[in-house]
């Protein structure tokens, strides 16, 4: 496909990268010369200088033969904008980054008068993300599928787990009452395994598995995870992100203490979240954390433009036992130094629409097969989870997975029939209609029939 991305900061960047990793023709739009050149050293793209709002701009670029164009600019109405022209010049597809909180009540009648087919959120779907992992303390992440009927949630094995050391064929054996969940992925060592029967869990390994909902819940009560409740957050940084949160989980009965070091901002925050605390204050001052008692709060969250800030305050939380702490970042080389640290939790708001803006991609990429309904990376990319609708013409419906052939390196997770969510064994069958969850330890695919078939 010929896609477009107006703006070659670090969003657009990342998805220029792996729009061409998987084989499309990448334009990139961006007025920093700098950049373009950066951009042109690094990635086999073409880089083309001026403004993506502009139609000569867009017309130079090819925009009239393009499948797909993505507007990641640090402006939203540039975004807009840019996606109404290029519509209007004959693109296929648009997307569209629309970060100001003062659009989203709008954002639906927007897109249908722009012409825009996605718009695209990074920070209220990061709070998103955050919001689950609140609620779901003993996890390190937590994905939904299926309309949220089916969970796959991410663990680290400790060493007095009772899953930790024996073959998964044996642990109902040895494990009479366990929920029966599907071990999907297992990290270890950087390196991703899709488990067989044979497969032993070790303490340390990160460990992905899926369920429903109750099953999920009773899988972590029976392995003693459910003892931490949150109900006091502290967050690092009044940003959208914190704004954002704070409105999603204070219904839940959390209260929330924000702390802030802009007095303007912190003014506004008072203003639009009065059942809040907002501190004026420096939040990576660890004097003023002692002194808002921070050893007594249930999580804490680093919501700060810098990463460096996040994750030394992050280490500073967990040291002062703080049962819960979640850090933003953006990069992802420090992740397993810092899960070896006891940061866990990490969220990238980059990632998190990288893999927004990829899965509706891959959905257009094949129109006519079996497209992706819901797509997530995991483990810092290394694997992948795809939902797909089954489709009565595809050859695979109605045969016994025993009996068809599974893509090397991936698994048939769950299948979701109407209300119910099955963890497949070999006699299971896919019926039409059915909501299939794949797991991957490869990137690209975009089609059910690229992983199963006769």
């Amino acid at each position: 496909m010929r896609i477009l991305v107006v703006g070659d900061g670090k969003v657009g960047h990342t998805l220029a990268e792996s729009l061409t990793r998987e084989g499309h023709d990448v334009v990139i739009i961006d007025r920093d010369e700098e950049v373009l050149q950066h951009c042109q050293d690094t990635l086999d793209v073409l880089c083309i200088q001026g403004n993506g709002a502009n139609a000569k701009t867009l017309l130079e670029a090819g925009v009239s033969a393009a499948d797909i164009v993505i507007s990641a600019t640090a402006s939203d109405e540039t975004n807009m904008l840019c996606c109404l022209i290029a519509k209007r010049l004959g693109a296929k597809y648009t997307i569209a980054r629309i970060r100001d909180p003062e659009y989203n009540e709008s954002l639906t009648l927007l897109q249908r008068e722009l012409g825009i087919d996605l718009t695209i959120n990074p920070e209220r779907a990061t709070a998103m993300e955050i919001s689950r992992l609140l609620r779901f303390p003993f996890a390190s992440n937590i994905e939904f599928f299926a309309k949220g009927q089916v969970e796959m949630v991410e663990f680290r094995a400790l060493e007095h787990d009772s899953i930790v050391g024996r073959p998964m064929k044996q642990l109902a054996q040895y494990l009479p009452g366990i929920p029966r969940v599907l071990y999907a992925a297992v990290e270890r060592e950087g390196q991703v395994h899709i488990p067989n029967g044979d497969f032993i869990i070790r303490s340390g390994d990160r460990v992905h598995v899926a369920g429903d909902m109750v099953t999920i819940t009773d899988y972590f009560r029976f392995l003693g995870r459910d003892d931490i409740k949150i109900r006091k957050v502290m967050l690092l940084g009044g940003s959208r992100i914190s704004y954002y949160l704070a409105k999603m989980i204070i219904p839940m009965g959390i209260h929330v203490t924000i702390i802030e070091i802009d007095p303007e901002k912190a003014a506004d925050l008072s203003e639009m979240l009065p059942q809040a605390d907002i501190i004026l204050g420096d939040g990576t001052d660890q004097e003023l954390l002692t002194q808002e008692a921070i050893e007594n709060m249930d999580a804490f969250v680093c919501l700060c433009n810098r990463d460096e800030e996040n994750l030394m305050t992050g280490l500073y939380a967990a040291r002062q036992g703080v049962p819960k702490v979640i850090v933003k970042n953006s990069r992802v080389a420090y992740e397993e130094i810092l899960s070896e640290l006891g940061l866990d939790s990490m969220v990238s708001p980059r990632a998190i629409t990288c893999n927004n803006i990829l899965r509706y991609v891959r959905a257009r990429v094949n129109g006519k097969g079996t497209a992706v309904e819901r797509l997530y990376r995991l483990m810092d990319g290394k694997a992948e989870a795809l939902e797909f609708i089954a489709r009565e013409s595809d050859p695979y419906i109605g045969v016994p997975l025993k009996d068809l052939h599974v893509r090397k390196n991936t698994l048939v997770a769950v299948i979701v029939r109407g209300n119910k969510v099955i963890v497949p064994f070999g006699n299971d069958h896919i019926e039409d209609g059915d909501r299939v969850v794949i797991m991957a330890g490869e990137s690209g695919i975009s089609d059910l029939n690229e992983v199963i078939r006769r």
